[in-house]
């Protein structure tokens, strides 16, 4: 991934200063404070230099990065309910480093577990969502939407082969989709 150019350089129509701005309205949903409330209080404190603005090179929205923080992909978002999600996600992933014993993004079943809790709990596969997409289903959506989306990310980390991906999904399933941590349910 490209690091931003400079505070108004443009990429898809949003300059890196626009999404900055967006990032900083986003802190302030009630979603996006919940998890960064529930990360200090884990021990793992957020500063805001913790969330960048960024040209990325791959097709994904954002991304977590372990010890860096939280990228937005100016040139993948749009909107500000876009960069919201990408918030909640990642931060989700983030207190998942956090809490998480040994988590190994390399293992395709920490990162697939990793990646079930932060699609369920950020509501990535609401059925509104879901119809903005394209995917019409009434009954079993949201599971199938999560599979197909942690398929896809899987699809990105070397050392999860599309057979490994899916059965550590598989393997990890229940106990990751139930997992609801620091939510009480899944909201």
């Amino acid at each position: 991934m490209e690091e931003q150019e400079s505070a108004s350089s443009t990429y898809g129509g949003k300059t890196v200063e626009q999404c900055e701005s967006m990032i900083q309205k986003g802190l302030q949903t009630p979603m996006v404070r919940f998890l960064r409330e529930r990360l200090e209080k884990a021990g793992c404190p957020v500063a805001n230099n913790f969330f960048r603005a960024v040209n990325c090179e791959k097709n994904v929205s954002g991304g977590y990065i372990r010890g860096e923080g939280i990228i937005v992909c100016v040139n993948k978002i749009a909107v500000q309910d876009e960069v919201n999600q990408v918030l909640a996600h990642e931060l989700i992933h983030a207190y998942d480093d956090c809490c998480a014993a040994n988590l190994d993004w390399t293992n395709c079943a920490h990162h697939a577990c990793s990646e079930i809790r932060s699609n369920h709990l950020s509501g990535d596969c609401h059925y509104k969502r879901e119809l903005l997409r394209g995917h019409f289903k009434i009954r079993g959506h949201e599971q199938e939407c999560i599979k197909r989306r942690v398929m896809a990310s899987l699809s990105g980390n070397p050392y999860c082969s599309e057979a490994a991906a899916k059965d550590a999904m598989e393997a990890v399933w229940d106990v990751c989709y139930n997992d609801t941590q620091p939510f009480d349910r899944a909201p």
